[in-house]
């Protein structure tokens, strides 16, 4: 039989790199995509073919897609993980950047999931991947834009099961709790930028902290993002994938604990293991 072929986006780095090298691994072709092809050198080094690919840009996300069809007649597994967490205060963060978290988090992902599904129907088979997190059930102060992406792509992800079943095509959510990479870092850039300053400045030192902790190299209270990359592959590979798969530092718990506890309660709970002031 042919070898089954993946596209994994975000895949520069990270959940999306980590995710790449594991399906090649796994006997899958695999297409690595991000916008800068050059920081994919290492990972085309072990084999992953690279590719160019910005999700917010139509244009760039159909040659992308077509060009791997071209070459493999087929794409089984989508792999959605390219995204970033845009955190601020509502008041603080301007509607443009409320509008560019969604365009990568939610718009990109679907534009993306369109290019493949005519090619998965006619195939009668495939997989879409959806890396959610466990911010999409559960929210913590500042991150407001990043967590309404998210809460949209889990509702997506269930509507296009409900859809896409009939056609031998699965749809899976992936739920990372906290994973040690530069996402943490990133986020804790862009808060201090948006809220450093003003009436939310010390919940934004409070959360940038936090943030930053869980991107150190030794942070204790986190899990490698290989652990994402293993749960993929599961269900790449799986005969009935489950739908969502709860993994990482505190996704489990914290999901769980989200649904049993009084929202005030559970909203003192957040408030206090981020640090958060009353």
């Amino acid at each position: 039989m042919a070898r089954k072929v993946a596209l994994v986006t975000g895949a520069s780095s990270g959940i999306g790199e980590n995710t790449a090298r594991r399906l090649h691994e796994a006997g899958f072709v695999v297409y690595g995509a991000a916008r800068r092809v050059d920081r994919m050198a290492d990972l085309a080094a072990t084999g992953v073919r690279t590719t160019a690919l910005d999700v917010t840009d139509e244009v760039s996300t159909q040659k992308a897609v077509e060009e791997i069809l071209a070459a493999e007649g087929r794409i089984d597994v989508l792999v959605n993980n390219a995204g970033y967490g845009s955190y601020g205060a509502v008041e603080d963060v301007p509607m443009s950047e409320a509008r560019a978290q969604l365009d990568v988090n939610l718009f990109g992902l679907a534009h993306l999931t369109r290019m493949v599904l005519p090619a998965m129907r006619a195939q009668g088979s495939g997989t879409i991947v959806n890396i959610s997190s466990m911010g999409g059930r559960l929210a913590t102060p500042l991150g407001a834009w990043y967590h309404a992406s998210k809460f949209a792509v889990e509702g997506l992800s269930d509507a296009m099961r409900l859809e896409l079943k009939r056609f031998g095509i699965d749809v899976v959510l992936i739920e990372p709790g906290l994973i040690r990479t530069e996402w943490g870092a990133i986020a804790a850039d862009k808060l201090r930028a948006t809220s450093g300053q003003g009436p939310y400045a010390a919940q934004a030192d409070a959360i940038a902290r936090s943030l930053e902790e869980g991107s150190r190299p030794d942070a204790p209270r986190t899990s490698p993002p290989t652990v994402i990359a293993d749960a993929v592959v599961n269900a790449a590979t799986a005969r009935r994938p489950r739908i969502r798969y709860v993994v990482g530092f505190g996704a489990r718990p914290l999901i769980l604990l989200s649904r049993i506890l009084p929202d005030r309660v559970f909203d003192a709970f957040i408030k206090r293991t981020t640090g958060v002031p009353a």
